[in-house]
């Protein structure tokens, strides 16, 4: 095996997802992950007595139950097969598609199932995330996992009117997208006009983040089934191929130690997404890829880490969302399900931004599906102290 090459080429196979939503009181965690096991199996054409193993989830300490795999096994159909369970943090959906996809590509497995949920009601999310932060020290910055930093950096290099315009357009394109996707927990029917009002009347979280341009708390499951290249080809029509994926942790109190004109570290966006190009020879991102599903927790930081992803210079980035090239039949078409902004289940949103690419690229995403054919997809994974996970998708194996 060369080096960073694939024993055994890796597909998508099944998708399946829940409705998003703040509440499902309707069913209880294994009940609602079965809905997206089941509608992945379906899609997929096969049964779990065809799949390998289970890849497993979330964020447990969020709703306080400790291996929540093992109670999930009635709802997941795991019971008897080899199951591994996954915690990372915001990027935990991400990390679980990058070890199915490993598992399989290695040879040890042929069909693997990586699923992600999250059932926020049942637990204290905001209380957990906020106790991460010092009481004391960041009182006026914290919300939870992200500050109000970003809104005060793109402010300070754009100025106040421009950056604020800019972050508003990006929460409306998000919503209008959100709108044409059935299964986004929040769609309001935003205008383009209501920008100014949205400006000075939405609530201030902190700093100049506003409640309106943060994403939610959502419960929702999402499975997406992997197989080896024969068993892709023989079940599925149009497998979507996994080409590369890349995972880059930084923590934070290391790197403040080293954060001078001496030792300058770039963002995690910005390192994974050189790295992850390089070595795929992409030499203008914008210009190869035809979607892009990003983890975007809050507009302001989506707006910026645009940048960092496709390694735009200047206000490229500030552009693209102002002249609507982000929206669905734009040049660059971003979260044209609606993003994290949306929907957040937290355990399963990274792994959302795939299954959604790769719906972009079998032409199945229904009402917010792009126009023009998706051959190319990229999607991010975002959490813990600003690690960063991506995913090249393709239609047709010919890297």
């Amino acid at each position: 095996m060369t080096h960073r090459k694939k024993n055994r080429n890796v597909g998508i196979i099944g998708i399946g997802q829940t409705k998003y939503s703040s509440h499902r009181e309707d069913v209880n965690q294994p009940e609602m992950i079965h809905e997206a096991v089941e509608a992945a199996l379906k899609d997929a054409g096969i049964t779990m007595k065809d799949v390998d193993c289970v890849v497993h989830g979330n964020m447990e300490l969020f709703e306080m139950i400790h291996q929540p795999d093992l109670w999930h096994t009635i709802g997941t159909g795991a019971c008897g097969k080899d199951c591994i369970r996954i915690t990372t943090g915001g990027t935990v959906g991400a990390t679980i598609s990058c070890a199915a996809d490993n598992l399989i590509a290695s040879g040890m497995y042929d069909i693997v199932m990586a699923i992600g949920f999250e059932k926020l009601q049942e637990g204290h999310t905001t209380g957990g995330i906020t106790n991460m932060a010092d009481a004391l020290w960041f009182r006026n910055l914290q919300t939870g996992a992200l500050t109000g930093s970003k809104a005060y950096d793109v402010i300070r290099e754009f100025g106040e009117e421009r950056a604020k315009r800019v972050s508003m357009k990006y929460r409306i394109i998000m919503d209008k997208h959100a709108m044409r996707n059935p299964k986004a927990h929040r769609a309001f029917g935003l205008e383009f006009e209501q920008m100014d009002n949205l400006i000075k009347t939405s609530p201030k979280l902190v700093g100049d983040l506003k409640l309106i341009e943060m994403c939610s708390q959502s419960d929702g499951a999402c499975v997406v089934i992997y197989a080896c290249e024969k068993k892709a080809k023989q079940l599925s029509k149009n497998p979507v191929w996994i080409r590369d994926h890349i995972t880059v942790h930084r923590e934070e109190v290391f790197v403040m130690f080293g954060y001078d004109e001496k030792y300058p570290f770039p963002m995690t966006h910005r390192f994974a997404a050189e790295q992850l190009y390089k070595r795929n020879g992409i030499d203008s991102p914008v210009e190869y890829f035809d979607v892009f599903e990003m983890y975007d927790p809050a507009s302001w930081w989506a707006v910026d880490w645009i940048r960092d992803f496709f390694q735009l210079k200047g206000d490229e980035h500030l552009k693209l969302v102002e002249n609507e090239e982000i929206m669905i039949g734009g040049k660059m078409p971003i979260n044209p399900s609606g993003g994290v902004i949306a929907s957040n289940p937290i355990g399963a949103t990274a792994l959302v931004r795939i299954a959604e690419a790769a719906l972009q690229i079998r032409g199945d995403a229904g009402d917010h599906q792009i126009p023009t054919p998706v051959s190319h997809a990229l999607a991010s994974g975002f959490g813990g102290t600003m690690w960063t996970v991506l995913t090249m998708l393709e239609k047709e194996l010919n890297w």
